[in-house]
């Protein structure tokens, strides 16, 4: 297991994250997703931290709350040392009845926090996201809310899931204007069937020096290895019951295709090579990996055992790489020649 830095912070996180959607659920969307309780969270929980998992991603929407509660009782209950654990949660999405339980207002972030903390059983979170953009509330209050939470000592570090480059950047502008704590990382969907993110979002994130964690790696599942164009996957599978995120199927399985025929060459499976292909990838600093059962979470730590060489990574490429589009085909066009001189350029200094 590797370890790399969060952003531009000093915090080193595993390059897989134990993602717990999958604890907690009875009914609903949560109960399709999963359902685990306490005895197979934990068991998932110690398997992920046994294999140098370091990281774990929850919400305070997850099954309502239980998978926060489950995933703190999992940590106590293992006795894992608190301070060998980054505990990542999220606050955003509805958790009450009235107007103001939702979205990233001051006091739906304050109420929050506290709710969290007393589910995890922790009296700090490492990593506090924004679970979603919130349109009724200015970014200032979202971010000077955040940094106060910081400088209590209840939360360590700040990040944001599911936001457009220009909303994080606004808030960096926010951030630095007034001296408050900033956004250190992203939770997005990335993976071999869905690349949308490297349009705008992957090239903020080099710029500006944002950590990316990954959820859905597999879409869903779709890249389990269940699926494909004459696989219509098991009764009651993720994919079968929520069919979600949203995906082209043509592509995706074309990217199939390519990840089976590699991996029977590596005796490895769909899932691995798919994951292992977000490992390569060098703006990705951990991939957020779920579960029902410990061979399918042994089945994804393995991916990161698998080197995928140049000629693997690039038939990858080629069966998911994103069709051209405006201004990115133009900055291709037009930024060839200035690319050029930096490349001269370098090679005169080495």
């Amino acid at each position: 297991m590797r370890y790399q830095p969060l952003g531009r912070t000093g915090l080193f996180v595993s390059e897989l994250c134990l993602g717990t959607m999958t604890f907690g659920g009875n009914t609903g969307i949560w109960g399709q997703i999963g359902s685990l309780q306490q005895p197979e969270a934990e068991r998932l929980v110690g398997q992920a931290i046994d294999a140098g998992i370091n990281f774990i991603d929850t919400a305070d929407v997850y099954a309502g709350g239980v998978s926060e509660q489950l995933t703190g009782q999992a940590l106590k209950n293992l006795k894992a040392a608190r301070d060998s654990v980054v505990i990542a949660t999220k606050v955003f999405g509805e958790t009450g009845p009235g107007p103001n339980a939702r979205g990233a207002s001051r006091q739906h972030i304050l109420d929050g926090v506290h709710a969290s903390l007393k589910r995890l059983q922790t009296d700090h979170i490492d990593l506090y996201q924004i679970h979603g953009f919130d349109p009724a509330t200015p970014i200032e209050e979202t971010v000077r809310a955040l940094d106060q939470l910081v400088r209590q000592g209840l939360v360590r570090y700040v990040g944001v899931s599911n936001w457009a480059a220009w909303q994080i950047v606004k808030a960096h502008g926010v951030s630095e204007r007034l001296g408050l704590a900033r956004f250190e990382s992203l939770q997005a969907y990335y993976t071999v069937a869905g690349r949308d993110l490297e349009r705008e979002l992957v090239p903020m994130l080099r710029s500006e020096g944002v950590g990316l964690m990954v959820w859905s790696p597999l879409a869903g599942g779709l890249l389990s290895g269940k699926y494909g164009r004459d696989r219509q996957g098991e009764s009651g599978s993720r994919r079968t019951t929520f069919d979600f995120p949203p995906v082209n199927r043509d592509r995706a399985w074309n990217c199939v295709d390519v990840l089976r025929r590699i991996g029977d060459a590596r005796k490895a499976s769909v899932a691995q090579v798919a994951l292992a292909w977000l490992l390569h990838q060098p703006h990705v600093t951990s991939v957020i990996v779920g579960a029902k059962r410990p061979d399918q979470l042994a089945d994804n730590i393995a991916s990161t055992a698998l080197e995928l060489g140049d000629e693997e990574l690039k038939q990858v490429d080629e069966a998911s790489r994103l069709p051209p589009e405006y201004p990115g085909w133009m900055f291709e066009r037009q930024g060839e020649y200035r690319r050029k001189q930096l490349r001269e350029m370098q090679r005169a200094r080495t």
